[in-house]
């Protein structure tokens, strides 16, 4: 299972669970329509955001060097869009046949609550990958880089033809390149 699936899975049944708590706690308390919604949206954000920290620490754990870590945002948005359409879908199904849910149409459903919703996860989980990933680097210059022998050399060697610094790093090309420059200075 991808990555972004199993984080719109997961994001979806929680706005199910979220609507579906909306719309038993309005029913209940009426006054309170506004509270509870924006308490419930909110708890929904902290959890998403609770999760791009996880993500964020993890991956810069796993890829010290910020160039090749994961595109998580992509991930996210991903993620965000799938939960905010199948949400939709969702709670519009529930919505026939229980019929305390505030929904409107199928069409508004799969497009402006999902709209709303893709945004919401993909906001506050770009802030926590950002935030976590901020928690392990700013230690992360603390600590003395270890090398790891040949394992890191050959680690290295897999990856030079996609690395630009390889390419204009090598040992023994500087004097060449610089030679006739140099030349010609003189000249």
């Amino acid at each position: 299972m991808s990555k972004w699936l199993l984080r719109g899975l997961v994001f979806a049944a929680l706005m199910v669970i979220v609507r579906l708590l909306q719309g038993a706690m309005i029913n209940a308390w009426e006054t309170k329509a506004g509270l509870i919604s924006v308490v419930l949206i909110v708890l929904f954000a902290i959890a998403v955001f609770v999760w791009g920290v996880l993500d964020g620490q993890a991956d810069a754990r796993a890829n010290p060097d910020p160039d090749r870590r994961d595109d998580l945002a992509m991930t996210w948005l991903l993620a965000g869009l799938f939960a905010g359409i199948v949400s939709g879908a969702v709670t519009w199904l529930i919505s026939l046949f229980y019929k305390s849910l505030y929904v409107e149409a199928l069409v508004n459903e799969v497009t402006t609550f999902a709209a709303f919703t893709a945004l919401l996860v993909f906001l506050a989980s770009v802030a926590g990958v950002s935030l976590g990933r901020w928690l392990v680097d700013r230690n992360l210059e603390k600590q003395p880089r270890q090398h790891h022998g040949l394992a890191e050399a050959a680690a290295d060697q897999d990856r030079a033809d996609t690395d630009v610094f390889a390419a204009v790093s090598q040992t023994g090309t500087e004097a060449t390149e610089t030679a006739p420059t140099e030349a010609r200075r003189e000249e």
